[in-house]
């Protein structure tokens, strides 16, 4: 129904921000409610959702977010509710890596993301998202995000991640990295 809503964020809160636009404040659910600063303004890309008992907004700072969360949302089984937090706690890069791989683990890390979900977003959204040419810088960033949350600084990282072969599976790039890091 919404495109976009542009105006100054009055509120934000744990699920949500309120964004004022022509004297109304409108109640989105975004992925990172903590990332918008009150009194600051922004253009709030917007998704309308409309059922019998609910009339709700979520808002996305890109177009790109936005998209993938679309997307998200086609899958059987797989509401707003429980696309909003994959975009709060996964990057773009590594959820659509994560598909195209076929990496069920990385989608079951989110909240209420169970074997079954996975699966049905692997079946239904892959090669639906990315380009072959973009899945190397994509498996990168996944690679980065799963060292990064094993506790390793990103300087190290960094030296190691270019003598991974990025045609392996996720798995198989972290425990090289494992490797190389250790040494």
């Amino acid at each position: 129904m919404y495109g976009y809503i542009k105006g100054i964020i009055t509120e934000v809160e744990s699920s949500y921000i309120i964004i004022e636009n022509n004297g109304i404040g409108y109640i989105i659910f975004v992925p990172n409610p903590y990332a918008y600063q009150i009194d600051s303004e922004y253009t709030i890309y917007t998704y309308t959702h409309i059922r019998e008992d609910e009339y709700s907004l979520y808002g996305f700072k890109t177009k790109e977010e936005k998209d993938l969360f679309l997307k998200l949302i086609s899958v059987k089984g797989l509401g707003p509710k429980m696309a909003l937090p994959m975009l709060a706690t996964g990057s773009i890069s590594g959820i659509l890596s994560a598909i195209d791989r076929e990496n069920v683990l990385y989608l079951k890390k989110f909240p209420k993301i169970g074997d079954k979900v996975a699966r049905q977003i692997i079946l239904d959204l892959k090669g639906k998202l990315t380009s072959s040419s973009q899945v190397g810088v994509n498996v990168n960033q996944e690679l980065l995000e799963a060292l990064t949350a094993l506790g390793y600084k990103q300087a190290d990282i960094k030296k190691v991640v270019p003598n991974i072969n990025n045609n392996d599976s996720i798995e198989n790039q972290i425990k090289e990295a494992l490797k190389l890091l250790l040494k």
